[in-house]
């Protein structure tokens, strides 16, 4: 059985705040902005090409036994890919979002990043893996379910 990991709930302080931010600045696309049950807003986003969005909303966590709800501003790390870091730092800076320089730490593919903070400080890397240019991850994983 496959378990893809599809939904990343982010904890942000203003649910509109940052789903300007994230359409805006970042380019990402709003797939939902509703609510889905009495009392409960959600907005999810999703980066260009990817299989993985973000939701944002106070009551997430409140349906997740358990859980607790993590501060706004409290993940970092959060990443994506680009298969060209260059160009994709001139359309995020194009947008007006405040994002560093690309770094590259080596020659090596996947070893270039650049980084950003969301309004909350939500911290987030974008790194160039120019490999996906030929080799999308959709089509690998693909490949790999057909090996079975």
């Amino acid at each position: 059985m496959d378990f893809t990991l599809e939904v990343i709930p982010l904890p942000v302080t203003d649910i509109d705040r940052a789903r300007d931010f994230y359409r805006d600045k970042v380019g990402f696309h709003v797939d939902i902005d509703q609510e889905v049950m009495p009392g409960m807003r959600i907005v999810q986003l999703t980066p260009p090409g990817s299989g993985c969005s973000i939701a944002l909303g106070e009551a997430i966590w409140d349906m997740a036994q358990g859980q607790t709800a993590p501060a706004p501003g409290t993940y970092q790390g959060l990443q994506l890919c680009v298969t060209d870091i260059k160009a994709a730092h001139a359309e995020l800076v194009g947008r007006g979002l405040e994002v560093s320089e690309p770094v590259q730490y080596s020659p090596d593919d996947g070893a270039t990043f650049m980084y950003f903070k969301d309004p909350d400080g939500n911290g987030w890397a974008v790194q160039e893996y120019r490999r996906r240019e030929t080799e999308p991850l959709h089509q690998l994983l693909a490949d790999l379910r057909r090996q079975r």
